[in-house]
C-alpha cells in the first residue's frame, strides 16, 4: 500500500484516528492534558475530512483487492454522525477522565474505536466489515474494562454476545459468497427464494441486532450501561453501536437482499417486542443508568418498526429516529455522568433536589427526556410521527394487523414518558436525600456541559426544523424514492402548547384567588412507605419524603405482567445465560464420559470404529 493510497480522502478518516491512538499510548502519564488535546484535535480533523465525503456521497475506492471502500448516501450520513459524536465525547471526556488511573488506555481505545467505526461504515466488502466488527467488539470490551472490576461481568457479557453473533455473521458471509460469487456489497441484491438466502439474511440480521441491542440479543446493554463509565456508555451503546447496527440492517434491506413480506413482518414483530419489553423493564428500575440502558434498547424497536414497514416513509422515519435517538440518548447518558460525578451515585432513591444545584444539567436532561418520550415539537416526536404514518401506510390493503404495531408503538411512548416523569422527579424535583444534603454539589465544568447543551439544542432544532435540516439534506436522499406527504403535526403541537398555557393560567388564577382546598396527600391508592426520615429526633415529628420511585414497583404485581417480570428476573429471556447454561450441561456430560477408566475408553473406540466401517461400506468408498 503506497503513500498515495494511504492519503486518499476516503482512507484518512480511518488511518488518522488509528495512528493518533498509537501516539496516545506513547504520551507519558504526566502529560495527560496533551493526550486529551490530541484526541479532540484528531476527532475534529476526522469530522472535517468526513464533511466533503458527505457532500460528494458517491465514491468507490479499491485500495487493495481485499480493501474496497465506498461512500454513498447511506454510508456518508452514518460516517458524519460517527465523527460528530466522536468529537463530542472527546470534549466531554476531558474533565470526566481527568486524573483517571487508566487515562492513557481510555483515549487510545476511544481513537481506535472512532477509526474502526469509520472503516466499518466505509467497507464495501463483507469480509472487511467482519474484521472491523470484530475489532469494535474488542474495543467495546476494553473500554468497559477501564471502569474497574465492577464492570468486568458486563464487559465479558458484551464480548460474548457480540462475538457469538460475529460467528453467525461469518456464516452469513460465506453463504452470501456461495450465492453470488463475491463478498462485495455493491452487487445486485439477493432474492429470498431459498433456505440458503434466508439463512444468510437471518445471520446478518442477528449481527445487526446484537450490535444495536435489539431483542433477543439485547441483554448485554443494561448491565453495560449501568456499570461502565458514562462517556463510554454514551459513545458506544447510545450512539456508535446504534448507528452501526441499524446501518447494517439498512444495508441488508436496501442493498444486499430483497426482503419478502414475511421478513418485513418478522422485523415488525421483533421491533414491537423490543419496544414494549424493554420499556416495561425500564419502568421498575431504581438506578438511573440502568433505566437509560433499557430505554436504549426500547428505542431500537422503533427503528426496526420503521424499517420493517417496507415503505419509503417508514424507512425514512426509522433512519431519522436512529439519528434522533443517538442525540437525546447520548445527552441523557452524559447528564447521568455529570450527576454521578457530583453525587457519587445514580441510585434514584439517593438523589433529589438537584434542579437548583445543577440547573443546566436539569434543563438538558428535561429536554432530552421529553424528546425520547415523543413530546412535540422535539425531534423524538418528529421521527416517531413518521414511523406511525409508515405503520399505517404498510397496512393499506394488508388487513388490520397494522393496528397492533401502531398500538404498541404509541403505548411504548406513553410508558417512556411515565418512566421519565419518575426520573425527573426523583433526581431533580423532590426533596434532597440526606446524602445530597451533605455534599457540596455544583454545576459541572464547561467541557462536560457544552456537549450536553449542543445535543439538547439539536433535540429542539431537529424537531422544529425537521424538514429544513435533517430530512431534506440527510434522510430523504437515503430512501431513493418519492416520500409521500408527511402528516406533519403542527396543529397537534400548537394544541398541546395552548393546553399547557391554559393550565398555567388556571393555576396562577387559582393561586391568586386563595380559594384552595386542603386535602390529605393523595398517592393514587399506593401504600406510602418511608423512603427516608430527616431530623435527629426519631421519636418526635417525622419528615417523610417520597421520591416516587417505589410507586412504579407495583406494576410488577399486575396480573398480566407479574409472570413477565418473574421470568425476566430469572433471566429466562437472556440469550447469554441460556447459552451459558447449555454449555455447562454439555461440559457436565463430557465430564461424565471422561471417567478415566480404560475399558470405558476402549468401548467408545470400538463403537466409533464400527460407525466408520459402516459409513465406508454404505458409501462404497
Amino acid at each position: 500500500m503506497g503513500i498515495e493510497q494511504l492519503t486518499h480522502p476516503i482512507m484518512l478518516p480511518v488511518i488518522l484516528p488509528l495512528l493518533a491512538g498509537v501516539l496516545s499510548l506513547l504520551i507519558p502519564n504526566r502529560a495527560s492534558g496533551l493526550r486529551s488535546s490530541l484526541a479532540i484535535l484528531t476527532a475534529a480533523l476526522v469530522l472535517a475530512l468526513v464533511w466533503p465525503l458527505f457532500q460528494q456521497a458517491n465514491m468507490v475506492q479499491d485500495v487493495l483487492p481485499w480493501l474496497s471502500l465506498r461512500v454513498d448516501t447511506l454510508s456518508s450520513f452514518i460516517l458524519l454522525a460517527v465523527a460528530f459524536f466522536g468529537l463530542l465525547i472527546a470534549i466531554y471526556s476531558i474533565a470526566y477522565m481527568k486524573g483517571h488511573a487508566r487515562h492513557r488506555e481510555y483515549f487510545t481505545y476511544l481513537l481506535w474505536t472512532l477509526g474502526m467505526s469509520c472503516a466499518a461504515v466505509l467497507a464495501n466488502d463483507l469480509l472487511l466489515l467482519l474484521v472491523c466488527w470484530g475489532f469494535l467488539a474488542l474495543t467495546l470490551y476494553l473500554m468497559a474494562g477501564i471502569s474497574g472490576p465492577d464492570a468486568a461481568d458486563a464487559a465479558r457479557k458484551s464480548l460474548m454476545v457480540i462475538g457469538g453473533t460475529d460467528a453467525l455473521m461469518l456464516l452469513g458471509i460465506v453463504i452470501y459468497w456461495q450465492l453470488t460469487g463475491s463478498t462485495r456489497m455493491d452487487g445486485p441484491a439477493i432474492a429470498l427464494d431459498g433456505p440458503l438466502a434466508y439463512t444468510a439474511f437471518l445471520t446478518l440480521l442477528a449481527a445487526a441486532f446484537a450490535k444495536a441491542g435489539a431483542v433477543p440479543f439485547h441483554t448485554w446493554v443494561p448491565g453495560f450501561g449501568e456499570k461502565v463509565d458514562a462517556p463510554v456508555s454514551a459513545f458506544l451503546p447510545a450512539s456508535l453501536d446504534k448507528l452501526l447496527g441499524i446501518y447494517l440492517l439498512a444495508r441488508c434491506v436496501l442493498d444486499l437482499f430483497v426482503p419478502t413480506p414475511m421478513m418485513y413482518g418478522l422485523l415488525m414483530l421483533l421491533g414491537a417486542v423490543t419496544v414494549i419489553s424493554a420499556v416495561l423493564m425500564a419502568l421498575v428500575q431504581h438506578d438511573l443508568k440502568r433505566l437509560l440502558s433499557y430505554h436504549a434498547v426500547s428505542q431500537v424497536g422503533y427503528m426496526i418498526l420503521g424499517i420493517g414497514t417496507g415503505t419509503a416513509l417508514g424507512l425514512a422515519g426509522g433512519l431519522f429516529h436512529m439519528l434522533n435517538n443517538t442525540i437525546y440518548k447520548s445527552a441523557l447518558f452524559l447528564c447521568a455522568g455529570v450527576i454521578e460525578k457530583e453525587t457519587g451515585t445514580t441510585d434514584l432513591d439517593r438523589l433529589g433536589g438537584l434542579a437548583k444545584l445543577m440547573p443546566v444539567t436539569f434543563l438538558t436532561c428535561t429536554v432530552a427526556a421529553l424528546s425520547i418520550s415523543g413530546i412535540p415539537p422535539l425531534n423524538g416526536f418528529a421521527s416517531k410521527w413518521m414511523i406511525y404514518q409508515g405503520i399505517i401506510s404498510s397496512g393499506e390493503g394488508a388487513g388490520p394487523g397494522w393496528i397492533v404495531w401502531l398500538a404498541v408503538a404509541m403505548l411504548g411512548s406513553a410508558l417512556t414518558l411515565a418512566s421519565f416523569v419518575k426520573v425527573l422527579h426523583a433526581t431533580f424535583l423532590c426533596k434532597p436525600s440526606p446524602e445530597v444534603q451533605q455534599l457540596n454539589i455544583r454545576e459541572s465544568s464547561v467541557s462536560m456541559l457544552a456537549p450536553m447543551l449542543v445535543l439538547a439544542t439539536l433535540c429542539v432544532a431537529f424537531g422544529v426544523f425537521a424538514f429544513q435540516l435533517p430530512l431534506d439534506r440527510m434522510i430523504f436522499p437515503l430512501v431513493q424514492a418519492d416520500v409521500p406527504g408527511v402528516w406533519w403535526a403542527g396543529l397537534a403541537t400548537v394544541l398541546i402548547l395552548v393546553s399547557i398555557a391554559i393550565g398555567i393560567l388556571v393555576y396562577m388564577l387559582t393561586m391568586r384567588s386563595g380559594n384552595l382546598r386542603r386535602v390529605r396527600t393523595y398517592i393514587g391508592g399506593e401504600q406510602m412507605q418511608d423512603v427516608y426520615i430527616s431530623g435527629e429526633n426519631k421519636d418526635g415529628p417525622r419528615n417523610v419524603e417520597i421520591t416516587g420511585v417505589d410507586f412504579y414497583d407495583t406494576i410488577e404485581q399486575l396480573p398480566g405482567l407479574k409472570r413477565f417480570y418473574v421470568l425476566t428476573r430469572a433471566r429466562i429471556f437472556d440469550i447469554y445465560e441460556f447459552t451459558r447454561r447449555g454449555f455447562n450441561y454439555l461440559v457436565q456430560i463430557l465430564r461424565s464420559l471422561h471417567s478415566g477408566v480404560l475399558p470405558t475408553y476402549l468401548r467408545w473406540f470400538v463403537a466409533g470404529l464400527l460407525v466408520v466401517v459402516w459409513v465406508v461400506t454404505e458409501t462404497g468408498s
